[in-house]
Protein backbone atom coordinates (compact mmCIF):
# COMPACT_ATOMS: atom_id res chain seq x y z
CA UNK A 1 0.00 0.00 0.00
CA UNK A 2 1.39 3.22 -0.73
CA UNK A 3 1.48 6.71 0.39
CA UNK A 4 2.47 10.03 -1.41
CA UNK A 5 3.94 12.55 1.66
CA UNK A 6 4.35 16.07 0.26
CA UNK A 7 6.05 18.73 2.47
CA UNK A 8 7.94 22.08 2.42
CA UNK A 9 10.58 23.71 4.61
CA UNK A 10 11.38 27.26 4.04
CA UNK A 11 13.86 28.65 6.73
CA UNK A 12 14.16 25.87 8.96
CA UNK A 13 13.81 21.86 9.15
CA UNK A 14 10.93 21.50 11.67
CA UNK A 15 8.03 20.56 8.75
CA UNK A 16 11.23 18.44 6.69
CA UNK A 17 11.82 16.58 10.41
CA UNK A 18 8.20 15.93 11.45
CA UNK A 19 7.34 14.76 8.26
CA UNK A 20 10.02 12.52 8.02
CA UNK A 21 9.28 11.35 10.82
CA UNK A 22 6.52 9.85 10.16
CA UNK A 23 7.01 8.67 6.99
CA UNK A 24 9.77 6.79 8.54
CA UNK A 25 7.23 5.43 11.00
CA UNK A 26 4.92 4.17 8.16
CA UNK A 27 7.60 2.77 6.17
CA UNK A 28 8.46 0.69 9.10
CA UNK A 29 5.17 -0.40 9.42
CA UNK A 30 5.33 -1.80 6.23
CA UNK A 31 4.03 0.82 4.20
CA UNK A 32 5.15 1.80 0.55
CA UNK A 33 6.41 5.98 1.21
CA UNK A 34 7.66 8.30 -1.14
CA UNK A 35 8.12 11.85 0.55
CA UNK A 36 8.31 14.63 -1.48
CA UNK A 37 10.72 17.66 -0.37
CA UNK A 38 10.66 21.35 -2.09
CA UNK A 39 12.95 22.58 0.11
CA UNK A 40 16.72 22.60 0.57
CA UNK A 41 18.29 19.17 1.09
CA UNK A 42 18.63 18.27 4.37
CA UNK A 43 21.48 16.29 4.64
CA UNK A 44 21.29 15.05 8.07
CA UNK A 45 18.21 13.52 8.30
CA UNK A 46 18.04 10.63 6.42
CA UNK A 47 14.52 8.71 6.90
CA UNK A 48 15.05 5.13 6.36
CA UNK A 49 13.00 3.05 4.06
CA UNK A 50 11.43 5.94 2.26
CA UNK A 51 11.93 6.67 -1.18
CA UNK A 52 12.73 10.53 -1.05
CA UNK A 53 12.11 12.72 -4.00
CA UNK A 54 13.32 16.32 -4.16
CA UNK A 55 11.49 19.27 -6.31
CA UNK A 56 13.12 21.93 -7.65
CA UNK A 57 13.93 23.49 -4.24
CA UNK A 58 12.65 26.68 -2.56
CA UNK A 59 13.66 28.78 0.58
CA UNK A 60 12.77 31.77 1.85
CA UNK A 61 14.80 34.99 0.77
CA UNK A 62 15.31 36.09 4.74
CA UNK A 63 13.57 35.42 8.10
CA UNK A 64 10.71 37.62 7.55
CA UNK A 65 9.44 35.68 4.60
CA UNK A 66 9.52 38.47 2.38
CA UNK A 67 10.00 36.47 -1.21
CA UNK A 68 10.91 32.85 -1.79
CA UNK A 69 13.98 32.26 -3.80
CA UNK A 70 15.37 29.14 -5.23
CA UNK A 71 18.47 27.92 -3.74
CA UNK A 72 20.97 29.94 -5.50
CA UNK A 73 18.68 33.13 -4.34
CA UNK A 74 16.95 33.63 -7.79
CA UNK A 75 13.38 34.39 -7.19
CA UNK A 76 11.10 32.01 -8.97
CA UNK A 77 9.04 32.62 -12.03
CA UNK A 78 6.66 30.41 -14.11
CA UNK A 79 9.41 28.03 -16.02
CA UNK A 80 10.60 27.35 -12.33
CA UNK A 81 7.08 26.80 -10.84
CA UNK A 82 6.07 24.40 -13.57
CA UNK A 83 9.11 22.48 -13.82
CA UNK A 84 7.88 21.72 -10.23
CA UNK A 85 4.53 21.22 -11.14
CA UNK A 86 5.50 18.72 -13.71
CA UNK A 87 7.90 16.71 -11.15
CA UNK A 88 5.38 16.17 -8.63
CA UNK A 89 2.19 14.98 -10.94
CA UNK A 90 5.13 12.73 -12.69
CA UNK A 91 5.58 11.38 -9.02
CA UNK A 92 1.79 11.36 -8.38
CA UNK A 93 1.15 9.06 -11.72
CA UNK A 94 3.96 6.76 -10.89
CA UNK A 95 3.28 5.87 -7.52
CA UNK A 96 -0.99 5.59 -7.38
CA UNK A 97 -0.55 6.54 -4.08
CA UNK A 98 -4.06 5.03 -1.30
CA UNK A 99 -3.24 7.59 0.66
CA UNK A 100 -1.90 11.55 -0.23
CA UNK A 101 -0.47 13.33 2.97
CA UNK A 102 0.33 17.57 2.14
CA UNK A 103 1.64 18.25 5.86
CA UNK A 104 0.65 21.92 6.82
CA UNK A 105 -1.28 22.54 3.51
CA UNK A 106 -4.34 24.31 3.16
CA UNK A 107 -3.72 25.59 6.74
CA UNK A 108 -0.04 27.12 5.68
CA UNK A 109 2.35 27.11 2.74
CA UNK A 110 -0.72 28.77 0.75
CA UNK A 111 1.85 30.32 -1.41
CA UNK A 112 2.35 26.41 -3.12
CA UNK A 113 -1.28 26.34 -4.00
CA UNK A 114 0.15 26.65 -8.08
CA UNK A 115 0.97 22.91 -7.17
CA UNK A 116 -1.01 21.16 -4.42
CA UNK A 117 -4.45 22.17 -5.75
CA UNK A 118 -3.16 20.53 -9.21
CA UNK A 119 -2.12 17.47 -7.03
CA UNK A 120 -5.72 17.63 -5.24
CA UNK A 121 -7.61 17.82 -8.14
CA UNK A 122 -5.59 14.81 -10.17
CA UNK A 123 -5.56 12.53 -6.94
CA UNK A 124 -9.17 12.90 -6.62
CA UNK A 125 -9.95 11.97 -10.03
CA UNK A 126 -8.11 8.29 -9.11
CA UNK A 127 -10.15 5.40 -8.99
CA UNK A 128 -10.30 4.13 -6.44
CA UNK A 129 -9.60 7.51 -4.99
CA UNK A 130 -7.14 7.72 -2.47
CA UNK A 131 -7.76 9.18 0.81
CA UNK A 132 -6.55 12.30 1.15
CA UNK A 133 -5.04 14.06 4.68
CA UNK A 134 -3.56 17.01 5.81
CA UNK A 135 -0.72 16.71 8.62
CA UNK A 136 -0.92 19.89 10.43
CA UNK A 137 0.96 21.17 13.78
CA UNK A 138 -0.60 22.37 17.05
CA UNK A 139 -0.19 26.12 16.17
CA UNK A 140 -1.41 27.85 13.07
CA UNK A 141 0.68 31.41 12.17
CA UNK A 142 -2.26 34.23 12.95
CA UNK A 143 -3.54 35.58 9.56
CA UNK A 144 -4.81 39.54 9.90
CA UNK A 145 -7.23 38.46 6.73
CA UNK A 146 -9.50 36.75 8.02
CA UNK A 147 -10.58 35.46 4.72
CA UNK A 148 -7.99 33.25 4.71
CA UNK A 149 -9.64 30.93 7.19
CA UNK A 150 -12.41 30.78 4.95
CA UNK A 151 -9.82 29.54 2.40
CA UNK A 152 -8.55 26.81 4.68
CA UNK A 153 -11.93 25.89 5.55
CA UNK A 154 -13.28 25.47 1.95
CA UNK A 155 -10.47 23.58 0.82
CA UNK A 156 -10.80 20.82 3.49
CA UNK A 157 -14.54 20.92 2.71
CA UNK A 158 -13.69 20.19 -0.78
CA UNK A 159 -10.70 18.03 -0.80
CA UNK A 160 -9.65 16.69 1.98
CA UNK A 161 -11.31 13.53 4.23
CA UNK A 162 -9.22 14.03 7.34
CA UNK A 163 -7.24 16.41 9.49
CA UNK A 164 -4.26 15.11 11.28
CA UNK A 165 -3.88 17.81 14.29
CA UNK A 166 -0.40 16.72 15.45
CA UNK A 167 -1.59 18.06 19.50
CA UNK A 168 -2.92 17.06 22.79
CA UNK A 169 -5.94 19.44 22.78
CA UNK A 170 -5.25 19.64 26.85
CA UNK A 171 -1.82 21.68 25.45
CA UNK A 172 -3.23 23.51 22.68
CA UNK A 173 -6.37 22.98 21.04
CA UNK A 174 -6.41 23.57 17.25
CA UNK A 175 -9.38 26.13 17.84
CA UNK A 176 -7.38 28.43 19.96
CA UNK A 177 -5.31 29.00 15.83
CA UNK A 178 -7.87 28.33 13.58
CA UNK A 179 -11.17 29.68 13.93
CA UNK A 180 -13.33 27.40 11.94
CA UNK A 181 -12.14 24.45 13.98
CA UNK A 182 -16.01 23.50 14.69
CA UNK A 183 -17.09 23.51 10.82
CA UNK A 184 -14.53 20.51 10.35
CA UNK A 185 -14.52 18.70 13.30
CA UNK A 186 -16.16 15.48 11.50
CA UNK A 187 -12.79 15.41 9.96
CA UNK A 188 -10.24 16.52 12.80
CA UNK A 189 -8.00 13.64 14.50
CA UNK A 190 -6.18 15.09 17.43
CA UNK A 191 -3.28 12.41 16.75
CA UNK A 192 -0.94 13.60 20.20
CA UNK A 193 2.30 14.95 19.16
CA UNK A 194 4.53 13.83 16.87
CA UNK A 195 8.24 12.71 18.28
CA UNK A 196 10.88 9.63 17.91
CA UNK A 197 10.87 7.43 20.62
CA UNK A 198 14.40 7.55 21.67
CA UNK A 199 16.32 4.42 20.73
CA UNK A 200 19.57 5.44 22.79
CA UNK A 201 21.73 3.11 24.31
CA UNK A 202 22.38 3.30 27.87
CA UNK A 203 26.24 3.19 27.59
CA UNK A 204 26.38 6.15 25.09
CA UNK A 205 24.34 8.51 27.66
CA UNK A 206 26.99 7.20 30.55
CA UNK A 207 29.82 7.78 28.65
CA UNK A 208 28.84 11.63 28.56
CA UNK A 209 29.39 14.28 30.89
CA UNK A 210 26.25 16.15 31.97
CA UNK A 211 25.96 19.25 30.39
CA UNK A 212 23.55 22.20 29.38
CA UNK A 213 22.77 21.94 25.83
CA UNK A 214 22.11 24.86 23.16
CA UNK A 215 20.25 24.95 19.99
CA UNK A 216 18.84 26.36 17.22
CA UNK A 217 16.44 23.97 15.13
CA UNK A 218 17.92 23.27 11.77
CA UNK A 219 17.20 26.65 10.45
CA UNK A 220 19.18 29.83 9.50
CA UNK A 221 17.93 31.72 12.76
CA UNK A 222 19.31 31.56 16.08
CA UNK A 223 22.41 33.52 15.98
CA UNK A 224 21.31 35.69 18.51
CA UNK A 225 20.22 33.11 20.48
CA UNK A 226 24.13 31.45 20.30
CA UNK A 227 25.82 34.86 21.15
CA UNK A 228 23.65 35.50 24.62
CA UNK A 229 24.30 31.59 25.23
CA UNK A 230 28.03 32.00 25.08
CA UNK A 231 28.32 34.96 27.77
CA UNK A 232 25.41 33.56 29.74
CA UNK A 233 27.05 30.38 30.59
CA UNK A 234 29.81 32.37 33.24
CA UNK A 235 27.08 34.47 34.64
CA UNK A 236 25.09 31.29 35.78
CA UNK A 237 24.89 28.91 38.59
CA UNK A 238 26.08 26.28 35.73
CA UNK A 239 29.15 28.30 35.15
CA UNK A 240 31.00 25.01 36.13
CA UNK A 241 29.74 22.39 33.65
CA UNK A 242 30.35 22.51 29.72
CA UNK A 243 27.62 24.22 27.48
CA UNK A 244 27.28 22.57 23.84
CA UNK A 245 25.93 24.75 21.20
CA UNK A 246 24.28 22.88 18.38
CA UNK A 247 23.24 25.60 15.22
CA UNK A 248 21.13 24.65 12.69
CA UNK A 249 22.60 22.87 9.56
CA UNK A 250 21.58 25.85 7.47
CA UNK A 251 23.41 28.68 9.82
CA UNK A 252 25.69 30.96 8.35
CA UNK A 253 29.22 28.93 8.52
CA UNK A 254 30.92 32.74 8.74
CA UNK A 255 29.53 33.56 11.61
CA UNK A 256 30.34 30.54 13.26
CA UNK A 257 33.54 30.48 12.18
CA UNK A 258 33.95 33.66 13.66
CA UNK A 259 32.65 32.50 17.01
CA UNK A 260 34.69 29.55 17.22
CA UNK A 261 37.66 31.66 17.03
CA UNK A 262 37.01 33.21 20.16
CA UNK A 263 34.78 30.56 22.09
CA UNK A 264 35.77 30.76 25.76
CA UNK A 265 36.97 27.99 27.91
CA UNK A 266 33.66 25.05 28.41
CA UNK A 267 31.91 26.08 25.84
CA UNK A 268 31.52 23.57 22.45
CA UNK A 269 29.88 25.05 19.23
CA UNK A 270 28.64 21.97 16.39
CA UNK A 271 26.70 21.72 13.91
CA UNK A 272 23.49 19.20 13.54
CA UNK A 273 24.26 16.60 15.72
CA UNK A 274 23.50 12.61 15.34
CA UNK A 275 23.68 12.08 18.94
CA UNK A 276 21.88 15.14 19.75
CA UNK A 277 18.65 12.82 21.51
CA UNK A 278 22.05 11.61 23.51
CA UNK A 279 22.98 14.87 24.23
CA UNK A 280 19.48 16.07 25.04
CA UNK A 281 18.82 12.84 27.48
CA UNK A 282 22.10 13.65 29.30
CA UNK A 283 21.95 17.36 29.62
CA UNK A 284 21.02 19.09 32.91
CA UNK A 285 18.84 22.02 31.20
CA UNK A 286 17.65 22.30 27.09
CA UNK A 287 18.48 25.89 25.92
CA UNK A 288 16.41 25.90 22.69
CA UNK A 289 13.62 27.99 20.78
CA UNK A 290 10.44 27.00 20.64
CA UNK A 291 9.84 24.81 17.43
CA UNK A 292 7.85 21.80 17.84
CA UNK A 293 10.66 19.51 17.30
CA UNK A 294 12.76 20.04 20.14
CA UNK A 295 9.79 21.30 22.37
CA UNK A 296 8.41 17.82 22.34
CA UNK A 297 11.66 15.67 22.34
CA UNK A 298 12.19 17.79 25.32
CA UNK A 299 8.93 17.28 26.83
CA UNK A 300 9.16 13.54 26.12
CA UNK A 301 12.22 12.89 28.08
CA UNK A 302 11.18 15.31 31.25
CA UNK A 303 13.98 17.97 30.71
CA UNK A 304 14.01 21.20 32.55
CA UNK A 305 13.76 23.75 28.94
CA UNK A 306 14.54 27.75 28.36
CA UNK A 307 12.50 28.65 25.57
CA UNK A 308 13.50 31.67 23.78
CA UNK A 309 10.84 31.30 20.59
CA UNK A 310 11.66 32.87 17.32
CA UNK A 311 9.76 35.57 16.46
CA UNK A 312 8.69 38.20 13.51
CA UNK A 313 6.01 40.60 13.11
CA UNK A 314 3.91 37.48 11.33
CA UNK A 315 5.84 34.77 12.63
CA UNK A 316 3.62 33.99 15.69
CA UNK A 317 3.89 29.98 16.26
CA UNK A 318 6.60 29.30 18.87
CA UNK A 319 5.84 32.73 21.26
CA UNK A 320 2.62 31.41 21.67
CA UNK A 321 3.45 27.69 21.93
CA UNK A 322 6.75 29.31 24.46
CA UNK A 323 3.40 30.85 26.16
CA UNK A 324 1.07 27.34 26.71
CA UNK A 325 4.04 25.32 27.96
CA UNK A 326 5.09 28.44 30.15
CA UNK A 327 1.61 29.18 31.27
CA UNK A 328 1.79 25.15 32.54
CA UNK A 329 4.91 25.45 33.93
CA UNK A 330 6.77 23.49 31.63
CA UNK A 331 9.23 25.69 30.62
CA UNK A 332 11.01 29.23 31.51
CA UNK A 333 10.21 31.28 28.31
CA UNK A 334 12.35 34.41 27.13
CA UNK A 335 11.24 36.60 23.87
CA UNK A 336 13.90 37.81 21.71
CA UNK A 337 13.75 41.31 22.15
CA UNK A 338 14.38 40.94 25.80
CA UNK A 339 17.19 38.08 25.50
CA UNK A 340 20.25 39.58 26.90
CA UNK A 341 23.00 37.18 28.16
CA UNK A 342 22.10 38.44 31.72
CA UNK A 343 18.14 37.75 30.93
CA UNK A 344 19.55 34.35 30.08
CA UNK A 345 21.75 33.30 32.61
CA UNK A 346 18.73 34.24 35.14
CA UNK A 347 16.34 32.17 33.65
CA UNK A 348 18.58 29.08 33.71
CA UNK A 349 19.22 29.96 37.24
CA UNK A 350 15.40 29.77 37.70
CA UNK A 351 14.53 26.57 35.91
CA UNK A 352 17.36 25.00 37.91
CA UNK A 353 15.39 25.71 40.73
CA UNK A 354 12.14 24.40 39.70
CA UNK A 355 11.35 20.59 39.15
CA UNK A 356 11.35 18.84 35.88
CA UNK A 357 8.47 18.82 33.98
CA UNK A 358 5.34 16.55 34.54
CA UNK A 359 3.97 15.74 31.30
CA UNK A 360 2.35 12.22 32.19
CA UNK A 361 -1.11 13.75 30.73
CA UNK A 362 0.26 14.68 27.50
CA UNK A 363 -0.15 12.71 24.46
CA UNK A 364 3.21 12.70 22.95
CA UNK A 365 2.45 9.03 20.75
CA UNK A 366 1.68 10.64 17.45
CA UNK A 367 3.74 8.84 15.78
CA UNK A 368 2.50 5.66 16.50
CA UNK A 369 -1.62 6.76 16.26
CA UNK A 370 -0.71 8.42 12.95
CA UNK A 371 0.33 5.26 11.34
CA UNK A 372 -2.19 3.59 13.35
CA UNK A 373 -4.90 5.74 11.95
CA UNK A 374 -3.12 5.54 8.23
CA UNK A 375 -3.12 1.74 8.12
CA UNK A 376 -6.84 1.72 9.50
CA UNK A 377 -7.71 3.97 6.47
CA UNK A 378 -6.10 1.29 4.06
CA UNK A 379 -8.10 -2.17 5.77
CA UNK A 380 -10.52 -3.35 3.08
CA UNK A 381 -14.11 -2.69 3.81
CA UNK A 382 -16.18 -5.38 5.66
CA UNK A 383 -17.71 -7.67 3.45
CA UNK A 384 -21.43 -6.57 4.87
CA UNK A 385 -20.30 -3.06 3.60
CA UNK A 386 -18.59 -4.17 0.06
CA UNK A 387 -21.14 -6.82 -1.27
CA UNK A 388 -25.24 -5.40 -1.58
Amino acid sequence: MSVLIWVQHLLGTGHFKRAATLAEAMAADGLDVTLVSGGPPVEWIKPEGVKLEHLPGVRARDRQFSAMVDLDGQPIDQVFIAKRRAKLMAVLARTRPRVVITEMFPFGRRAFQFELIRLLEAASSFVPRPKILSSVRDILVIKSDQSRYDWMRDLVQTYYDHVLVHTDPNLVPFDLTFPHAKEIASKIVNTGYVTEKPAIAEPKINSMAPEVLVSTGGGRVGAKLIEAAIKARAQSRLKDVPWRVIAGGFADQAELNALRSKLPLGIILTGPSPDFQARLANSLLSISQAGYNTVVEGLRMGKRMVLVPFETASETEQSLRAERLSNMGLAQTISETDLTPESLAKAVDTALDRPPPQVVDLNLDGMANTVRFVQDLLMPEPAARVHR
